[in-house]
């Protein structure tokens, strides 16, 4: 696994995370610009400093009910960040990689939402700066400098894969990605990186791994596509 030394001109809003080194630069679209990393209240819900479409979202979706949205609420409450077109497919990997991991049902809290909305609000915005000819899709060349830019230095043989398994409709011809696939291939390489790093703790870029490791650090992601 390859990693970029550096990541240049990044968005400000763009969160960095150097090590010590600048062997790696990561740059993970999480916090919304301006607003706080904390969001909760003392009651578990949302603190008067959360943005007003979150809060508006989760409550009209029934969250403020149960205090969780299932796949169907949530598809209802992403529509307040104007993320309605997002697939079935794509709104349930989103529920697989931001539920708590002591939760074991496919559902988000306050929490979990608010930490997800954020996360769109900035893949947007990446995807809309390199969105170049503004066609609301993105080709592969594209997602090779959306990926570069933000310290993913993929290997040729990956993007081709990402380019085969994405950019083919099945019948040989070459499609555009709309923004929930783009989304996806965005947060399967941010996930796996994060994994990746956990086993490389001196940012070498190598990191040995048993079987047991490997298959539990993949097949989850596999596992969460119908």
């Amino acid at each position: 696994m390859a990693y970029a030394p550096s990541a240049p001109e990044l968005p400000e809003s763009f969160g960095q995370q150097l090590d010590e080194e600048a062997k790696y630069t990561y740059a993970y679209p999480y916090s919304y610009p301006g607003q706080p990393t904390n969001q909760l209240g003392s009651s578990g819900m949302f603190s008067p400093e959360t943005h007003p479409n979150i809060v508006r979202g989760f409550e009209s979706a029934g969250g403020n009910r149960s205090g969780f949205l299932d796949e169907s609420e949530l598809r209802h409450a992403l529509s307040f960040s104007g993320n309605e077109r997002i697939s079935n497919r794509t709104i349930r990997f989103l529920l697989f990689i931001y539920k708590s991991p002591g939760e074991s049902l496919l559902r988000l809290g306050p929490k979990e939402y608010a930490e997800l909305w954020n996360c769109l609000a900035q893949w947007r915005a990446i995807f809309d700066r390199y969105d170049r000819d503004r066609s609301g899709k993105m080709n592969a060349l594209e997602l090779r400098d959306a990926f570069y830019h933000l310290g993913y230095m993929l290997p040729t043989s990956v993007l081709q894969l990402i380019v085969l398994s994405q950019f083919d409709d099945g019948t040989g011809n070459t499609v555009d990605l709309c923004f929930d696939r783009f989304l996806e291939c965005g947060m399967i390489v941010k996930s796996l990186t994060e994994k990746f790093k956990e086993k490389d703790p001196g940012y070498t870029g190598y990191a040995t791994l048993c079987y047991d490791d490997f298959m539990s650090m993949v097949v989850p992601f596999i596992a969460s596509y119908d």
